[in-house]
């Protein structure tokens, strides 16, 4: 009897820790967009260790079943789903697929993204719709599809923004405006489902080391513009470890956290800025004029810029190559340069 009774004090007392902390998410069923590398591979191979069935939407077939076959390694129930999130179509299907195959899903995160480092002056209107495309239209259009379903599940909604959401980063412009939309869009939606038992979690990293610096496209001065994104990137002090970030941000969403704000820096970033934003606004002022100001339509993606750097920079950057060679970040080589319409730099 006693140890009957000691038994169902354990289970009660377990059940109440799950209640106060992370919900189980044991044979549910996430959606990763940009899950082939960087993050988005992190998170869903995080949300796999914790039972999750998990499928990873990515543009390119080559680097998703790469992922799948990662995550498979790693005992994971993956699922690879080719979608371009900039193309209405390609979610559309994508979404009904998803509610066609698998039911819905329990958990939904936002994380798909395309990065372009240089000054406005070199950035196209292209440039900027195709950052919208990606990470606004794309994830709105998303989330809106499978809302319904997440409804049903009481499930989790989970959106990679970005520290450029919240403040414009210089010479990062196409990416700070969809990531400012973005950020209203999870925030909004957050607000006007309450009650219908979906919680949506919006983060806030600052930087990471994905090894995305080599995905990145730059443009104006190439060389340049790679060498001091590269450089912030990589640096241990500003940037976070992305395993470290991928288990900070499910154990958030499982415990129905509204915001998550990653890095010390951001932290202080937003803290600044909400002190005092003309300060902060003299800073990015003092940054800009700091930063490349070349306008060459040139566009390179970061592995190709890399290239023709130094050994000094490639020592400030190796904790982050060696992110790359670990989290499927495959440099975007194939079709060469690319101008406006060509491989995009990809987040993650």
């Amino acid at each position: 009897m006693a140890g009957t009774a000691a038994a169902a004090g354990a289970a009660g007392l377990a059940a109440l820790c799950r209640r106060r902390g992370e919900a189980d998410i044991a044979g549910c069923t996430a959606l990763v967009t940009g899950g082939s590398r960087g993050l988005g591979l992190l998170i869903a191979r995080e949300l796999g260790r914790r039972g999750c069935r998990v499928l990873v939407a990515a543009r390119g077939a080559d680097a998703l079943d790469a992922a799948v076959a990662d995550l498979r390694g790693e005992g994971v129930d993956a699922r690879g789903l080719v979608c371009d999130l900039a193309r209405d179509a390609e979610v559309t299907a994508l979404a009904a697929r998803i509610r066609d195959e698998y039911g819905g899903v329990d958990v939904l995160v936002n994380n798909a993204g395309v990065i372009r480092v240089g000054p406005a002056a070199a950035m196209s209107e292209d440039d900027v719709a195709q950052a919208l495309d990606t990470m606004f239209w794309g994830p709105f259009r998303l989330t809106r599809a499978l809302l319904p379903g997440l409804r049903e599940r009481r499930g989790r909604v989970v959106t990679i923004t970005s520290i450029g959401g919240r403040i414009s980063v210089p010479h990062l412009l196409p990416y700070s405006c969809a990531k400012f939309a973005q950020v209203a869009l999870s925030r909004g939606l957050d607000a006007e489902t309450a009650g219908s038992g979906v919680r949506f979690t919006t983060v806030v990293p600052g930087l990471m080391r994905t090894g995305s610096h080599l995905g990145i496209e730059v443009t104006g001065s190439p060389r340049a513009e790679y060498t001091w994104f590269a450089a912030a990137a990589g640096m241990p002090v500003l940037s976070m470890d992305a395993e470290r970030a991928a288990r900070a941000i499910v154990a958030a969403a499982l415990r129905g956290r509204r915001h998550l704000v990653l890095t010390p820096a951001a932290r202080a970033a937003l803290i600044a800025d909400g002190i005092s934003p003309g300060l902060v606004q003299a800073a990015l002022r003092t940054t800009a004029r700091l930063l490349p100001h070349g306008q060459s339509p040139a566009v390179r993606t970061g592995a190709q810029a890399r290239r023709q750097t130094g050994v000094f920079l490639r020592a400030l950057t190796r904790l982050n190559d060696r992110a790359a060679r670990r989290f499927n970040q495959v440099p975007a080589q194939r079709g060469g340069a690319g101008g406006a319409g060509g491989p995009r730099g990809r987040e993650g």
